[in-house]
């Protein structure tokens, strides 16, 4: 069993910076593949961050900007957000997928957090 509780949304201007983190628990967090994902309302669940071990891959539309990064001592992951943009704005969801498969799908994960709003202003 893995639990995930994410914390650090809030409101933020165009520009600005947030870190989101996802605090987890349960044996097998220290070789999961975790991920972020998030959902404006209309659209469909996107995949934003994955890390796999120290390998970390990204959204064409966060590449450059968002930075995803594993603390394995505090059990927590976490993604930095620069620059912004209202588009960014929507709830963002940390997931674990225990079979390890760095995926991009949200099909592929197991075990989701409740969601963090974020909403960034123009």
């Amino acid at each position: 069993q893995v639990q995930l509780v994410e914390s650090g949304g809030g409101l933020v201007q165009a520009g600005g910076s947030l870190r989101l983190s996802c605090a987890a628990s349960g044996r097998t967090f220290s070789t999961a593949s975790m991920g972020w994902f998030r959902q404006a309302p209309g659209n469909e669940r996107e995949f934003v961050a994955g890390i796999i071990w120290s390998s970390t891959f990204y959204a064409n539309s966060v590449r450059g900007r968002f930075t995803i990064s594993r603390d394995n001592a505090k059990n927590t992951v976490y993604l930095k957000m620069n620059s912004l943009k209202p588009e960014d704005t929507a709830v963002y969801y940390c997931a674990a997928d225990s079979a390890r498969r760095g995926s991009a799908h949200s099909n592929d994960y197991d075990y989701w957090g409740q969601g963090t709003q974020v909403t960034v202003s123009s």
